[in-house]
């Protein structure tokens, strides 16, 4: 499964669960802002920095901010998803 972290006010997060959505791919959100668990390992996987959206799958992170669906596209990719292929 797929997990986001959020913030509620973030356009790259909404524009994020949007695509993610369209392609078929479950995901679980997290709203960094509500979780300060959440908040220090977006920092620990992006070198210090609160950035959002972040996805995690397995050991893969990265984050989407400046979200692009190339980017995502790329990103699934990477981490062995493909739209409408998804396996729980």
């Amino acid at each position: 499964m797929i997990i986001m972290y959020t913030t509620s006010w973030c356009p790259d997060c909404r524009a994020t669960k949007q695509a993610l959505s369209t392609l078929g791919l479950p995901y679980t959100e997290v709203d960094i802002e509500q979780d300060s668990s959440a908040a220090e390992l977006v920092m620990k996987v992006n070198n210090g920095k609160r950035s959002v959206p972040t996805l995690v799958y397995g050991n893969h992170a990265t984050s989407m901010s400046r979200f692009s669906i190339t980017k995502l596209k790329s990103w699934l990719e990477q981490v062995g998803l493909h739209a409408g292929s998804y396996q729980t």
